[in-house]
């Protein structure tokens, strides 16, 4: 197995590979902060020679030799692909999103597998470990010295440099301000982002614009079961609250609790169970691992995870402790791991830096991660995850604020369709109901799109004004007709 990479050198090599286009990049550090990637995008990779002229045009001091290593271990963690032998080589980012069958042009390279984040040599080790069939792995309790052995501001799950490079990643231009003065300036995309993608790690089937216009308008999607929209309206709740009490909410047990009790709203069997750490067994399917089963157990160590969330400084670092150790414990009888992605946002929010949203996660990978902390107590995997997770929302919420969107491809092959209906709706009169667009919609729009259309055919509606009916054919006097008798 390849030794680990020094992640200050694994930045600095890797960054000179990363498509910025595809928001892809691997933890750019140092040329983040300075603003931007060194030589992006390259998607005919580059050959070790122009690797080792970029390096020296940054002040980069690699020798050929470490270089060479470098690459190789990069390679050995599937954080790059090597084509071609010899002087030929050319080294390319392995891609890293999507149901992974890409191909890398021109050099027509087909890399298959499944949806994934990138894995250090431990995290990709510990995926292979929870990937063994259950029957070949031993059964295991809780563990209590592996949270009693951390010294908050001592031990440390994220190194210096990972911190570092997060810092520089989630600066926000209001740092100095009140707590919770940026999670505010981003609240509407941040309740949107954060309800969605924390739901569909739990299963929910809701899509992005669905999430919008159950959370905008109150409009539950077609079809759905409705736990999923209480799941994504009881995100939308929790969230306010962080947000809304920003300088009073902390690791105490009133937030915590509370924010255990909004999340899990309607959702449990006992409803008693909400916001009370819980005094019955819970398993884990799909996994050897059985939590704690003594109340008292179960409340002291809750009681020590937040004395030492409390006592460490680092925001980061916190974000991930709880992360690692909320779901460990199993401190609820349901919704553990709902709390710990919110809460891990409670110090991202007090300290305004750019918030922690999910999105884009592999379901896969985040299970993964989380399993090799309940199997094995071993954090790298989820680290993996956790890095590139806060990258990924870095670049919404901070690094790609001032681009513009790219086309959406259902609006794109549906755009007439979109029209029709909506001006169908305002000359005839019609009020914003899924029945009549469906009715309008279902001769026009492919059945696989069809659930996708109605969402973004209602969403458009909710969203006509004077400045855009023109976008759909209509006469402003056809507007305001509709308008005043609706």
């Amino acid at each position: 197995m390849p030794k680990r990479i020094d992640q200050q050198e694994f930045d600095n090599i890797a960054v000179l590979l990363a498509p910025h286009k595809t928001g892809l990049a691997i933890a750019p550090g140092r040329a983040r902060r300075q603003g931007g990637f060194l030589l992006a995008p390259h998607k005919t990779g580059l050959a070790i020679a122009e690797l080792e002229q970029a390096c020296k045009t940054e002040g980069l001091k690699f020798n050929r030799r470490t270089l060479q290593r470098r690459l190789r271990e990069l390679v050995a963690a599937n954080r790059l692909l090597k084509q071609g032998e010899g002087r030929a080589s050319r080294y390319l980012l392995v891609p890293i999103t999507g149901d992974v069958r890409a191909a890398l042009e021109p050099l027509k390279v087909i890399a298959h597998g499944e949806t994934y984040v990138p894995l250090s040599p431990q995290g990709a080790e510990i995926k292979n470990l929870v990937r063994l069939p259950i029957t070949d792995r031993k059964p295991v309790g809780y563990n209590r010295k592996f949270l009693e052995s951390y010294e908050p501001n001592r031990s440390a799950y994220l190194p210096d440099s990972v911190r570092g490079h997060l810092h520089a990643l989630g600066r926000s231009p209001v740092t100095e301000h009140a707590a919770g003065t940026y999670a505010r300036d981003i609240l509407n995309r941040l309740m949107i982002d954060l309800s969605w993608s924390s739901s569909r790690l739990e299963g929910n089937t809701y899509s992005r614009l669905e999430t919008q216009n159950l959370i905008e308008f109150g409009h539950a999607a077609d079809g759905k079961d409705q736990r999923e929209a209480q799941m994504i309206l009881n995100h939308k709740a929790a969230i306010e609250m962080l947000v809304d009490r920003a300088e009073e909410i902390g690791f105490d047990t009133f937030t915590v609790f509370n924010l255990h009790a909004l999340l899990s709203e309607n959702l449990l069997a006992d409803p008693d169970a909400s916001g009370r750490l819980r005094t019955g067994i819970v398993e884990i399917g799909g996994s050897v691992f059985y939590p704690l089963a003594v109340p008292q157990q179960i409340e002291d160590c809750f009681r020590l995870i937040l004395d030492k969330t409390n006592a460490i400084r680092d925001p980061f670092e916190q974000a991930f402790f709880v992360m690692v150790h909320i779901p460990y414990l199993q401190p609820f009888l349901d919704v553990n791991k709902r709390v710990s992605r919110l809460g891990a946002n409670i110090p991202l929010i007090k300290h305004n830096l750019s918030p922690l949203s999910f999105v884009d996660v592999p379901e896969q990978a985040y299970a993964d991660g989380t399993l090799g902390v309940y199997e094995f107590n071993r954090v790298e995997l989820l680290q993996d995850v956790f890095v590139w997770a806060y990258e990924r929302s870095c670049q919404r919420y901070v690094a790609i604020k001032d681009s513009l969107p790219a086309p959406d491809p259902l609006r794109l092959r549906n755009r007439e369709a979109l029209i029709n209906v909506v001006s169908e709706i305002v000359r005839g009169g019609k009020s914003i109901e899924t029945r009549f667009i469906r009715e309008l919609a279902a001769p026009l729009v492919k059945p696989d799109d069809l659930g996708q259309f109605l969402a973004m055919a209602f969403n458009e509606l909710h969203h006509l004004h004077e400045g855009n009916v023109a976008r759909y054919r209509l006469r402003l006097s056809e507007y305001r007709q509709w308008k005043q008798s609706s």
